[in-house]
């Protein structure tokens, strides 16, 4: 299969067909090309455009291509539909994306959309989801499995199975359940072949199952499924009733919101934002930390105006202070960076005093190899050996300080459930920043004798 690919001619086809009102021409086309597809050709259209093409092509493929477009376009789009016309989409849907959708729309509109939708079950299950928080297992998970009582025979539980598939897009399992239905384990599709059609599933069935709470975190739930490798788990209550799986495609998604956020966030963009978000929503995600970043450079310049005589006197020191700002920046960015991943993987083992003793170490090696060189090219350029040296020395620890500021602070914050994502970008680099020129002129000054 050729991946798809959105040209601007094509583009300008689709528009001339919906300008010119060739419907028949128009489905056609668009049989042709996956929802997938057909939700980002929408998204690069005017608003007029793509509700005309949901309006034109069957529900059973505008339901996923909703369900696919750009948050902002299919919210403008479903303002042009009435009630009724959106809850025919939201009929096709899984109930995870239906309430997603619903989720979106004006409070004063849910209720009629709701009432719109003719399965009423389909209906319930939607206003079910809707009371879990979005980013918890019940916001994620989906109504639509397959599940059979543990004291069925397997006849009766073929027969149930095929009722119930009906309902679900994909089976990736078959869950047990009791008469209270509490999750018991899960079915194997061999041993239900295999086994005898007067046998009771609970003589066949697998107890072991992996399951989560509907309050457990989106993030947990996505550190469980990769660690793993579940296509799907299902979903229980504060009692262990069965409620509702959560498919992988729905991690996926997860796992890409929240490393946005986390690479944001250590770029210094304090909240969720986007290219094509306003200039003030922009300006209110960066402008924090840029305030951060102001008062760590008037920081700076207030220490080094504290050296001013030194400075005078031994004006290479001056040239050299960016170059001390960046190393300690750039070693305590490396250093967070690691450590966040760590954290967010679950792959950090061991105590806090392990990692600041290696992350030292670390830093001691690379410092004294860049101090070297360092050392050499201003002793040439200068040719005096004490202000290379200490040029050379207050790199190796401005060096060993970064990397221990970049190490311990991610991990303090984990420790307080803090995101340590803040402490990467703007925080580490500033501080680093601060203490990097603190202690070049400090060392400077013991070495120089001034």
């Amino acid at each position: 299969m050729t991946p798809f690919k959105l040209t601007d001619e094509l583009l300008e086809e689709i528009r001339e067909l919906i300008a010119e009102n060739k419907d028949a021409e128009l489905q056609l086309m668009m049989k042709e090309f996956h929802y997938a597809d057909i939700a980002e050709i929408a998204d690069e259209m005017e608003v007029e455009e793509a509700t005309y093409l949901i309006k034109l092509l069957d529900s059973e493929k505008t339901s996923d291509i909703l369900a696919e477009m750009h948050e902002d376009i299919r919210e403008a789009v479903l303002k042009n539909l009435t009630a009724k016309e959106i809850a025919g989409e939201l009929s096709e849907l899984d109930t995870d994306d239906a309430a997603d959708i619903i989720n979106e729309l004006p409070k004063e509109l849910v209720q009629e959309v709701i009432s719109e939708i003719e399965d009423r079950e389909h209906a319930k299950d939607i206003v079910d989801l809707l009371r879990y928080e979005e980013d918890s297992a019940g916001g994620l998970m989906a109504k639509e499995l397959v599940k059979v009582n543990e004291n069925w025979t397997v006849t009766n539980c073929v027969k149930e199975m095929r009722a119930q598939a009906e309902n679900v897009t994909r089976v990736h399992s078959i869950y047990v359940v009791d008469d209270e239905g509490k999750l018991k384990g899960r079915l194997s599709l061999k041993d239900l072949l295999t086994a005898s059609t007067k046998s009771h599933i609970k003589d066949i069935y697998i107890p072991k199952v992996d399951s989560v709470n509907v309050n457990e975190k989106g993030e947990e739930v996505a550190k469980i499924m990769s660690k793993y490798d579940l296509e799907a788990i299902p979903v229980i209550d504060e009692i262990g009733r069965l409620v509702g799986r959560i498919t992988i495609d729905d991690i996926v998604d997860v796992i890409r919101e929240e490393a946005d956020k986390d690479y944001q966030m250590a770029a210094g963009i304090s909240q969720d934002v986007e290219v094509n978000d306003s200039i003030w929503i922009l300006t209110r995600a960066r402008l924090p930390w840029l305030i951060l970043g102001l008062l760590g450079g008037l920081s700076a310049a207030a220490i080094m105006g504290t050296f001013e005589d030194m400075i005078s006197k031994h004006a290479v020191l001056f040239f050299f202070t960016p170059l001390i700002a960046a190393m300690a920046g750039n070693v305590g960015v490396q250093s967070s960076a690691i450590v966040v991943q760590g954290l967010a993987n679950d792959d950090l083992k061991g105590s806090v005093s392990t990692h600041l003793l290696k992350e030292m170490l670390l830093a001691l090696l690379n410092g004294f190899i860049l101090a070297m060189l360092l050392l050499l090219f201003t002793w040439i350029w200068k040719g005096s050996f004490a202000t290379a040296l200490a040029i050379s020395l207050s790199l190796v620890v401005v060096i060993v300080v970064a990397g221990l500021i970049g190490t311990f602070i991610p991990m303090f914050l984990h420790k307080r459930n803090i995101d340590p994502a803040i402490a990467t970008g703007p925080f580490i680099t500033t501080s680093n920043d601060i203490f990097g020129i603190l202690i070049y002129f400090w060392i400077a000054k013991m070495i120089l004798g001034i």
